[in-house]
């Protein structure tokens, strides 16, 4: 028998899967692995945490007060610079699911602890989190201090917009093998040219 009940926001949420702005978690079974997700969606666009979900969308349900004391250690502890985010309940007949929402973070890079006690950036890439590369968050870095960049124009600069302007698109690893430069040289080129606003970076397979 068909039913004209209104789906609820969670279940259109839920409906979506998981993706760039979204990550289910069946549980909070440790912070610094919650830490990471969080360090992802405030490294790049934001996004939603929801707790109680598998991975397939099925509701499990959690206890929403442990959840969120393991996820705000995660966002103070485990989590540097701290990071803000916002939690809302939901009863889904019964079994509750945590909703926690992160912004795209103003402080950025921030970085994740390990169980090793190692820091590292993460980004969001479609429905993973990945590691930031280190061009990304050095960009962040020097964006912030407010510092002006000045810009060596010189050949390898000149052949980089030769390359960007033919083909639109270029890969550090390309263009560093064409020069014959290190992968040092080929990031300090590109760093320069981002924080001018005269390009912009993009991932394939996980590398800009």
């Amino acid at each position: 028998m068909a039913s004209n009940r209104k789906k609820s926001y969670i279940e259109k949420l839920i409906e979506k899967g998981e993706n760039q702005h979204l990550d289910f978690k069946f549980a909070v079974n440790d912070s610094r692995k919650i830490a990471r997700s969080m360090v992802a969606f405030a490294n790049t666009d934001g996004g939603r945490l929801l707790i109680g979900v598998k991975d397939n969308g099925v509701i499990a349900g959690v206890k929403t007060v442990e959840e969120f004391h393991m996820v705000e250690t995660a966002a103070h502890i485990f989590s540097r610079p701290p990071i803000p985010f916002r939690s809302i309940e939901w009863n889904m007949g019964g079994k509750m699911i945590l909703e926690i929402i992160i912004s795209k973070g103003r402080h950025r890079p921030y970085y994740a602890q390990d169980e090793h006690g190692q820091w590292t950036a993460w980004l969001r890439q479609s429905d993973r989190d990945i590691k930031a590369p280190k061009i990304l968050t050095e960009y962040w870095t020097r964006k912030s201090s407010g510092e002006i960049t000045t810009l060596s124009y010189g050949p390898f600069e000149k052949f980089f917009l030769q390359m960007l302007e033919k083909q639109g698109l270029v890969s550090l690893e390309s263009f560093r093998r064409l020069m014959g430069i290190s992968r040092n040289q080929a990031n300090e080129i590109a760093l320069q040219f981002m924080l001018m606003d005269i390009i912009a970076i993009r991932f394939e397979n996980d590398k800009p």
